[in-house]
């Protein structure tokens, strides 16, 4: 059935708050909360609350609730957050002495201004299923957010879990990345140019909040989150990024990155990094009782060895492509996404989980683990047909084509992307082996790609490790090849010629809903028809079941 946001609100209004200690103030001029409210990081006994206010120029105290009921007459945690400047009048406060595996209703009030009512739940300690809904790559501009809407009207989510690329830092220009949906449906990013200070990344964030289908979602379950690459800039590394670059008035690394995760630790509702830890350190793990540890990884800032690329590292020798040599390049140890602190902190916690008899372990990772070579255009085309296509592409699209054909077909089976695991597939060799050694039931969520995918996940010497859902992007662009090869069909192609998928697909946007039980794991595509009108339908497109072994995991069956 088509969804309309007219009628799937979320967000309540409030009626009278009743009074905390302390005499009542009359409403502040132009005081609003209008970027919503939020929740996140629960455990069983707490849960990160967030809000903001606007129309504030000097330092504030906002008052917190949490209440059983909606009426917010059995309140059982209440407190106040002084905000100001420095913080961009965020205000995030770590509701303490909740009960294990309850729902509640939480507000903020701020001088008699009461803010919209927010939904979230602690962890429990003992239960039958876990629903999680996964998402990533929202690109504000490129469309609306209908999936978000979507999951904010579930009648079960335990928990959102976004796996990055939560905001997009590229500007308006007419050539800038989502803009040709953009300028169609007034989605302008603010600023309207590439963000690159601490004031950049706090109003892009603050656009983003001002989002009602963004803010449905937030306020219908807590949230767990982990930064991918755009809330900085694209294709990062611990050096340095892609996107990044000083000599066009860029600033220096350090300084970007300090500035974006400032501003998201500010405007998301995730737990403050410990005293003495990197803002960068954002790798954790949330227990939901017996059924599932989720467990957060961090592969952009911490460790990540500057990703190769098949332009500059790819020599040539004796005029001719040395793979040899770039695959030996490839599979150097010493290339690293977690480093050596986070691998021991996930094989201790893998180790923990199993030993406490927790039945899967889900990792929230931001790109994709699975090996996948690229496409073999000669095995979809045949050789006449490749040669035919050729002739006709325009010179610098040839060349590229060209360049694929050389690196995926003729046996070479280079890896497609060389920003995820498949460009280090040592250290994906090496959290193969901690899983291994845990006995861990694993399944890995990846989001990056915008694309969805079921993947069995195999070592080196062929064992099958763990299963692996991709989920596609809530708005930012599919179909990555097809202004170049539109008879193509990319994600079929990888799929036919890849053995450790099963299935992909690139034809729509969506999220990754996730139901785990005792003995299975049941990971559904949910696809949404449009994200350029805000009337929709949501169905599951697609849904892959595997079932708990004694230790590890089945193969995947697919249904639908």
């Amino acid at each position: 059935m088509p969804l309309n946001r007219r009628t799937l609100l979320s967000l309540s209004v409030l009626p009278a708050i009743p009074a905390f200690s302390g005499s009542a103030e009359a409403p502040a001029q132009g005081l609003r909360f209008d970027h919503g409210v939020a929740s996140g990081d629960p455990l069983t006994d707490r849960v990160v609350l967030w809000t903001r206010v606007s129309g504030m120029d000097k330092p504030v105290d906002v008052m917190w609730q949490v209440a059983r009921d909606d009426t917010f007459s059995d309140i059982v945690a209440q407190g106040r957050f002084t905000t100001d400047a420095g913080r961009d009048y965020t205000v995030k406060a770590d509701a303490t002495g909740l009960k294990p595996g309850a729902s509640y209703v939480y507000r903020f009030t701020c001088n008699g201004v009461t803010s919209p009512v927010g939904r979230t739940q602690t962890l429990p300690e003992a239960t039958d299923d876990v629903v999680l809904a996964v998402v990533s790559c929202s690109l504000h501009s490129n469309g609306y957010f209908n999936a978000y809407r979507h999951i904010a009207g579930l009648d079960r989510v335990d928990a959102v879990v976004h796996l990055g690329d939560y905001i997009y830092e590229y500007g308006a220009g007419p050539d800038d990345y989502g803009m040709g949906n953009g300028r169609s449906l007034g989605r302008t990013p603010e600023p309207p140019y590439e963000i690159v200070t601490l004031a950049d990344y706090r109003t892009r964030h603050a656009q983003y909040k001002r989002d009602e289908d963004l803010q449905a979602a937030h306020a219908r379950a807590p949230w767990i989150c982990v930064f991918d690459d755009h809330e900085i800039c694209n294709n990062p590394w611990v050096g340095g990024a892609e996107n990044h670059n000083p000599e066009k008035g860029e600033g220096r690394w350090w300084d970007r990155k300090a500035a974006a995760l400032k501003a998201y630790r500010e405007w998301m509702p995730i737990r403050d990094p410990e005293p003495k830890q990197l803002s960068e350190t954002i790798y954790r793990a949330f227990r939901f009782g017996h059924i599932a540890e989720l467990i957060m990884l961090e592969t952009r800032l911490l460790a990540r060895s500057k990703q190769l690329d098949y332009g500059t590292d790819l020599k040539i020798v004796d005029g001719k492509p040395d793979y040899r040599g770039f695959t030996h390049a490839l599979n150097d140890p010493g290339r690293q996404l977690l480093g050596p602190q986070q691998r021991q902190w996930l094989g201790e916690t893998l180790t923990a989980s199993v030993r406490d008899g927790v039945r899967w372990q889900v990792l929230g990772n931001q790109v994709l683990m699975a090996k996948v070579p690229g496409p073999d255009l000669v095995r979809v085309f045949g050789a006449d047909r490749v040669g035919q296509v050729l002739a006709v592409l325009p010179e610098d699209t040839r060349a590229k084509v060209q360049a694929m054909i050389g690196l995926f077909s003729g046996g070479n089976s280079m890896p497609f992307n060389l920003d995820a695991w498949d460009g280090y597939p040592a250290e994906r060799e090496r959290v193969y082996d901690l899983i291994k050694a845990s006995g861990a039931r694993v399944v890995v969520t990846s989001g990056d790609s915008h694309t969805a995918w079921a993947n069995e996940l195999h070592d080196n010497a062929g064992k099958r490790v763990a299963v692996e859902l991709g989920v596609t992007s809530v708005t930012s662009p599919t179909k990555f090849l097809d202004a170049w090869l539109p008879d193509l069909q990319l994600a079929k192609t990888l799929a036919e010629q890849n053995p450790e998928v099963i299935a992909a697909d690139d034809s729509y946007n969506g999220y990754v809903r996730l139901t785990l039980t005792t003995e299975t794991m049941v990971g559904e595509w949910m696809s949404v028809d449009t994200i350029t009108s805000t009337t929709f339908a949501c169905t599951p497109q697609k849904r892959f079941t595997a079932r708990a072994e004694a230790t590890g995991v089945s193969a995947l069956t697919v249904s639908g």
